[in-house]
C-alpha cells in the first residue's frame, strides 16, 4: 500500500507532503498503517469532504492511497474532518515531520 499525504493551509499557509510505502516501513509501522486506512474505510469516503462553515486559516489533507490495484483520492478539509479519519491523518502528519 502507498499513501501520497499533503497538507495545504493553515495561518502560515506552510505546505506538508510525504509519501508513505508499506513496503519501505518497518512492518510495526506499516502493520498499524494498514489498520488506520481499514479504520477510516478510506476507499468509501467522498472524494471531496467540505465543512459546511468553512473557516480561513484552516488545513486541508489530500490523501491518495493505492493498493492492490485501487487508487483512491480524498481532499478533506481540517473542520469537516470524519473522526475515523483523524488518527490516519495525525499518525501521517507526525511521519511527515521525521522526513
Amino acid at each position: 500500500m502507498r499513501i501520497s499525504f499533503e497538507r495545504t493551509g493553515g495561518f502560515a499557509g506552510i505546505s506538508k507532503k510525504t509519501t508513505v510505502d508499506t513496503d519501505t516501513l518497518p512492518p510495526n509501522e506499516a502493520a498499524t498503517l494498514s489498520c488506520l486506512v481499514e479504520a477510516a474505510d478510506l476507499f468509501k469516503l467522498p472524494e471531496q469532504i467540505t465543512s459546511p462553515n468553512p473557516q480561513s486559516d484552516r488545513f486541508q489533507y489530500k490523501l491518495t492511497v493505492e493498493d492492490n490495484g485501487k487508487q483512491h483520492t480524498v481532499t478533506v478539509s481540517e473542520s469537516a474532518l470524519p473522526g475515523t479519519l483523524r488518527p490516519l491523518i495525525e499518525w501521517l502528519q507526525i511521519i511527515a515531520q521525521k522526513r
